[in-house]
This record gives structure tokens, C-alpha cells and sequence, in this order.
């Protein structure tokens, strides 16, 4: 198993539950990333939401399928959930912590701190080192793989609780969904907002000799929020800015433009800036979003930063199980497959490691149905007939059609869900051997 990220710790815990010994390497601290701050495992860089919570979303779908196969991420992630509305968001110190000793702790699995810089041959190996991989081994596999894709991914900055503005921001959840406390909006009126809009527009980028940074080519789901203000005047306000389903106590009225605070921890003492993604300097993140009254004397524990990804042209290169074509003992998981978002992640790793262990018994593959959404993800990165290969995330379209669907949009997901999950059931119930 080679890298200790959130598909990583999710395939080996999935191959030791199994009673495999697993060997996993994992090249932190010994080797960081730009991106990468702590130690621990499963260090969640973008954001700390997992995306939303009801069962009856894509996102909340998948991550009741991954509880029901019994996903270590799951159980963690819901012991660690902050406020965050109708999302599942996680402290994700806590959250990396707790699955690191999880990992650690397992008497099947073995933690190399030490950078792989080939590919091995010789074993059942999974490689998910995510989309800031090694040179060294990101070129093994480019050679293995005839090529690859490239895109960003850009985070965004997080700010004290103590130095936000209250006089000038308010608690609330978008239509009162998900408490009154989980969400803390900045609002802004007209005037505020277009002089932040121009502002941002011409604001001074952080230089880079892999990108080009007018128009990176980035997941639009983590578009620098300079980037997307590029777009129009009202994109923000349609966007990471809207301002529906909020009303500011201080003037009875939905605001012109809101950004919105997320909790980071469970004290609530660091909040990050929703949709806030940047590739501008520092100075400029804190002299621009200061333009924004409710942090205009923000200290910031953390600036945005864009860094470089790598994800496979899968479609030609991978099963439905992640398994590499030609090279059935060699698996492949997370972002790197062009899975988009952590849990869609962690579902490629616990297939791909669930799958490790049915090749190295010599058992044939275990495959979901496309009617639950992690078989969906799978079968839509190893669809030969994609062939413009996008990342893709968790999203109802990617399911097959309903028969006599409801008009109804909520009755229509509910639908989805209740198959989806009465398929899992159904599959699991018929794998009795590993």
C-alpha cells in the first residue's frame, strides 16, 4: 500500500480487516508536499466539509453506502463532525488524528515512513498517492501509463473566530437548515460588494512556473475565486457569494452578497471562507477579502494556495474494481483515478483495497452495482467511451435512470437512494466469501 492518505488508510484498513498484513508507505514526515501541513494521515487540504449529509443527496448517498460496507473514514468523520449545516464537516485535526492511531494502532498493518520512487512488481500493491505524488514515482507511472493529466486544486485561507467582526456578521444556515450556529455569514451590500469585486479582479497572483495562471486548468468544484470573478460581475453572487435563503438581522433583508464561515474545529475558534479557494499572495488575500467588513481586521491562520495534481486517463487504464488493465495485480485509488472529493476518494480506496484482497485469493472481482453511487464512480472512470476524461464527483446524473421517475425533484432523489441502497444490500448479502 503506497500512501497514507484518505484512499490509502481507507484500502489498508479494508485489506487488514480481511486478515492481510499490509505494508503501508507513506513518505510524510520523511518528505512533505507544499500542500501538507501535518503528519498525520488523511490530512484534509481544501476544505473540511465532506459535502452534504442527507441520505437522500449524492453526496450524503455515498457516505451512507460507505458506513454500510463499514468505512473506517465514516466512522471517524461522524465522531469528529462540526456545525456545518446540512453538510458533514469534521475538525479535521481530530479527524486525521484519529484515523492515523486507528492505522497505527491495527496489529496487521505495517507504517514504512519512507518515499516509494518505483513501482513494485513483486506483490498486490495499490497506489494512492494522490494528486501531489513524487516526481520520482509520478514519472514510473507516467511511463507505465504512456502519459498523464494534469490539473490545480487551490484552498482556501482559514481566520481566527476571535478576530471576525460580529457587528458586522451574523450565525445562520441557509434557509434555517442545520441549526443557527453553523454557518457565520459576512454580508455585504452593493457598494461593498462591487468594490471587492474590482478589487479581486485585479488583485496580484503568487507567480507559477507550472501553471498558467489566467487560465489554469483547475476542478471547477475548487476554482480560485479570482478566477471565477473573472467570469461576470454577479458570478460570486450566484456562486460562493449568494445570498438566498439568508436574512441580516441588522436590516430584515436577504444581502446583496454573503460569504460564509465554517467551523474548522469543534472549539469553533478557526473558521474557513466557504467557496474561498486562491492563488493570490498572501498580502493580497489579507489586503482584499480585509475588504469584506466583518474581516477587515481578520488574522489568518492560513492563506489559500493552488498546487499541482495528477490524475490518470483512467477510462483507458482501469477496471471497475481500480484494478490497472494490464497489470491486474497493480490497483490504483483516489484522486488519481479521477475521483473528485475526499469520501469519493476514500470509496475508490476501499475498493480497490477490498479488491486487492480478492486477487490475491485468486477470487474474481467485487463490483457495486451503478445503481449505488460508489459502482457509479467506478464505472464512470473505467468507461471506455469517455472520451474527454474529466475528474467526476458524487452527483445523482452519473446513476442509471429511474423507471417511472417522480416528478417530484426531493421524491426523485429519495427514489435513487432507497435503490441504491436496497441494491447495496442485495450485493453484499451475495459476497459471502473472501
Amino acid at each position: 500500500m503506497i500512501g497514507a492518505g484518505l484512499a490509502g488508510c481507507e484500502a489498508a484498513y479494508q485489506i487488514a480487516k480481511r486478515g492481510i498484513r499490509v505494508r503501508l508507505t507513506e513518505m510524510k514526515p520523511k518528505k512533505m508536499t507544499p500542500a501538507h501541513r501535518s503528519e498525520n494521515f488523511c490530512e484534509l487540504i481544501c476544505s473540511n466539509s465532506l459535502k452534504a449529509a442527507r441520505i437522500e443527496s449524492a453526496a450524503g448517498l455515498l457516505k451512507e453506502e460507505m458506513r454500510r460496507i463499514g468505512s473506517l473514514l465514516m466512522e471517524c468523520a461522524d465522531q469528529c463532525a462540526v456545525p456545518a449545516g446540512g453538510a458533514l464537516a469534521v475538525d479535521r485535526e481530530r479527524f486525521s488524528g484519529m484515523v492515523t492511531r486507528a492505522i497505527r494502532s491495527h496489529p496487521l498493518i505495517e507504517v514504512c515512513e519512507d518515499e516509494v520512487t518505483d513501482i513494485p512488481e513483486d506483490s498486490v500493491t495499490v497506489i494512492a498517492t494522490g494528486p501531489l505524488t513524487s516526481d520520482a514515482l509520478a514519472e514510473k507511472i507516467i511511463a507505465l501509463c504512456g502519459g498523464s493529466l494534469h490539473f490545480f486544486d487551490a484552498a482556501a485561507p482559514i481566520v481566527t473566530a476571535d478576530s471576525i467582526d460580529m457587528n458586522c456578521a451574523f450565525t445562520a444556515s441557509r434557509y434555517d437548515k442545520g441549526g443557527d450556529d453553523a454557518y457565520i455569514n459576512c454580508p455585504m451590500n452593493k457598494e461593498e460588494y462591487e468594490n471587492f469585486h474590482a478589487a479581486l479582479v485585479q488583485a496580484e497572483r503568487a507567480p507559477r512556473h507550472d501553471v498558467d495562471v489566467m487560465n489554469p486548468k483547475v476542478y471547477e468544484g475548487c476554482m480560485p475565486v479570482e478566477i471565477l470573478a473573472q467570469r461576470g460581475l454577479d458570478t460570486l453572487r450566484f456562486g460562493p457569494m449568494k445570498p438566498v435563503g439568508l436574512r441580516d438581522p441588522r436590516t430584515g433583508h436577504r444581502p446583496w452578497a454573503v460569504l460564509q464561515l465554517r467551523t474548522e474545529n469543534e472549539g469553533k475558534t478557526m473558521y474557513n471562507l466557504v467557496g474561498f479557494q486562491t492563488n493570490l499572495r498572501f498580502p493580497e488575500q489579507k489586503r482584499v477579502f480585509g475588504m469584506i467588513p466583518a474581516l477587515k481586521e481578520a488574522e489568518f491562520v492560513r492563506y489559500g494556495v493552488m498546487h499541482r495534481n495528477t490524475f490518470l486517463d483512467s477510462p483507458r487504464l482501469l477496471g471497475k474494481d481500480y484494478s490497472f488493465r494490464s497489470r491486474p495485480e497493480l490497483f490504483f485509488a483516489g484522486q488519481m483515478t479521477g475521483v473528485e472529493g475526499y469520501m469519493e476518494s476514500a470509496s475508490s480506496g476501499m475498493l480497490a483495497g477490498m479488491n486487492a484482497v480478492r486477487r490475491l485469493k485468486g477470487l474474481s472481482p467485487f463490483v457495486l452495482p451503478e445503481t449505488t453511487m460508489i459502482g457509479a464512480l467506478a464505472g464512470y472512470i473505467s468507461d471506455e467511451s469517455v472520451k474527454d476524461f474529466q475528474p467526476m464527483g458524487a452527483n445523482l446524473g452519473i446513476l442509471p435512470a429511474l423507471n417511472d421517475p417522480p416528478r417530484d425533484k426531493r421524491l426523485r432523489a429519495e427514489a435513487y437512494a432507497r435503490r441504491a441502497l436496497e441494491d447495496l444490500e442485495k450485493t453484499l448479502a451475495e459476497t459471502t466469501t473472501w
